[in-house]
């Protein structure tokens, strides 16, 4: 595993400044139990990143929260139940993988790798659309597509493409085609994706959904290190509401 503890105050401020903490608030080297921020949207969503836990929410949500530990609130279960009067719905629960170096796997043969739109969106059409959806690369600006050989009409086999957050992550992500899966593509692809972000200086981020082993798997193949768990409900009744 690739990541220095002394890189987790860099993660840590990208997450405050995304959830919109006071400063502060999560660089701190004694978190001082569960942080909880008021928001507006129609979610409530609860991160725990090593030795901090923050939950951000609706206020009658968050105070209801009061009555369960860090563990309650991992669970499903315990979610569902608290936002039932809201019409919650589970958007899934995602461990969170860092890297802050990484090993340059070097390919047995002569790679050609185009950064273009049209070439992901050429990946995109091959793959199921939950796939699609679950890596999104179209909302990935920096893309890096392994194509089937040099010629012009050759096709994508798989691609990795990160998104910059807070100027400090890459939030990274990575499609293969059917066709092409367990060959060592993905981890190929996203090998030169994070070694790209690593270079503009950005550390990297990798999301795996708790029941996606082949993520989970990618992640540490390629050498990142598991650091949280990110649980995640909409509110349905509070969406109407706003309509």
């Amino acid at each position: 595993m690739t990541f220095e503890q002394s890189s987790a105050p860099i993660v840590l401020l990208a997450w405050e400044r995304g959830l919109g903490l006071p400063a502060g608030s999560l660089v701190s080297e004694n978190p001082n139990g569960r942080l909880t921020q008021e928001v507006a949207s129609a979610e409530l969503s609860f991160l725990r990143l090593w030795d901090h836990s923050i939950l951000t929410g609706p206020a009658h949500l968050l105070a209801a929260a009061e009555d369960f530990d860090d563990d309650e609130l991992t669970s499903h279960s315990t979610m569902l139940g608290l936002t039932k009067s809201d019409g919650g719905r589970g958007l899934g629960a995602q461990a969170l993988y860092y890297a802050d170096d990484l090993e340059l796997h070097q390919p047995e043969h002569t790679v050609h790798v185009s950064t273009g739109a049209a070439q992901a969106a050429a990946l995109d059409s091959l793959c199921p659309p939950d796939d699609v959806n679950g890596v999104g690369l179209w909302d990935r600006e920096h893309k890096f597509t392994v194509m089937d050989s040099g010629e012009p009409d050759a096709g994508p086999l798989a691609c990795s493409a990160y998104a910059e957050h807070q100027g400090l992550l890459a939030g990274l992500g990575t499609l293969v085609a059917p066709a092409a899966r367990r060959q060592g593509l993905g981890r190929l692809a996203t090998s030169i994706a994070a070694h790209e972000a690593l270079a503009a200086g950005l550390i990297v981020q990798w999301r795996a959904d708790i029941n996606n082993a082949a993520a989970h798997r990618l992640a540490v193949s390629t050498g990142f290190t598991v650091a949280g768990l990110l649980t995640r409900f909409s509110l349905q009744n509070r969406q109407s509401r706003r309509r």
